[in-house]
């Protein structure tokens, strides 16, 4: 058993939060285990400029982690599970996925309850071309505006009157005790989650054993099901973590129902689709619907964005 476990983090608000719940959680098992904090900065943090879609992605975020855990600076890296890529660098990998929080989008506005009272013009932000499609296929007549930053920087832009509305993730504003900031929480219908959305993922060295076995308690078995499936869409279409693509699943007792959907940037274009089966199928259910997808246009759409 070992007597210490260092954690590479990011070291923005809801980053720190992350690392600190698994830190938590892993004292109340395991009283006699040190666990330190690695607080890191990374390029997805201190290019703030562009949008990610432009720069890499948000793989950008998790890199430096990722070399920490190689050069033996840390033991494990903390991740939101929407933000790692869907390939680890050889000697590392996912060693468990925690439970999930509230995995929809929130619409969060001080002056506006939802979507549906934004009046023509107004100025909607967010980073994500997944959110923007669907935003203007359904809403044509809002204007969307590139948003980026940490949790604090975008609420702040809102107040300063930047933009009329933006759109973040609900689990970081209820991660961060923010959900008097939450007007609406956006149903999967007007807004299909990104996959993963709300999950936590921890990394680890493939050859450290002794982690994995520590880590093993962590694992949550519904949101592992649930996230597989929509991962396995995602690395089906070979998407990165920016492109125009929503999967999300729910499980009904062993069912999975997983949907998704593939939108052009511009929100003329929207392949959708859904399928059902058994919980061990998870992986197979998500090659299946990307598969269709890609033979309804999605293949089109990611080949014109990929250019």
């Amino acid at each position: 058993m070992k007597d210490k476990i260092v954690i590479a983090t990011r070291e923005s608000q809801l980053a720190l939060w992350q690392a600190e719940n698994v830190k938590s959680q892993l004292e109340q098992r395991y009283p006699d285990l040190q666990v330190e904090l690695l607080g890191m900065t990374t390029k997805g943090d201190q290019i703030l400029d562009s949008p990610l879609s432009k720069i890499g992605g948000k793989g950008l975020f998790v890199k430096e982690l990722e070399n920490a855990l190689l050069d033996g600076r840390a033991d494990i890296a903390v991740h939101s599970m929407k933000d790692v890529p869907m390939h680890f660098p050889e000697g590392l990998g996912l060693a468990v996925i925690c439970e999930r929080e509230n995995p929809t989008d929130a619409f969060v506005s001080n002056h506006y309850k939802e979507l549906d009272q934004l009046p023509e013009g107004a100025v909607i932000g967010t980073s994500s071309l997944r959110r923007s499609c669907q935003l203007k296929m359904q809403y044509p007549h809002l204007i969307i505006k590139e948003l980026r930053g940490n949790v604090n920087t975008r609420l702040r832009k809102l107040d300063n009157g930047e933009y009329d509305a933006i759109i973040l993730a609900t689990a970081g504003l209820l991660r961060l005790e923010m959900a008097d900031r939450i007007q609406q929480e956006i149903p999967a219908e007007l807004s299909l989650p990104a996959g993963g959305q709300g999950a936590m993922g921890i990394e680890c060295r493939t050859d450290d054993q002794d982690t994995w076995q520590l880590l093993s308690p962590l694992q949550h078995e519904e949101t592992s099901y649930r996230v597989t499936a929509e991962r396995a869409v995602n690395e089906r279409l070979n998407g990165g973590c920016q492109a125009p693509i929503a999967c999300f699943a729910l499980l009904e007792e062993d069912q999975i129902w997983l949907r998704g959907l593939v939108g052009s940037p511009d929100g003329k274009t929207m392949i959708t689709g859904e399928i059902r089966g058994t919980k061990v199928q998870a992986e197979q259910l998500g090659v299946q619907l990307a598969d269709d997808l890609l033979a309804r246009g999605a293949g089109q759409i990611l080949k014109d964005l990929y250019k």
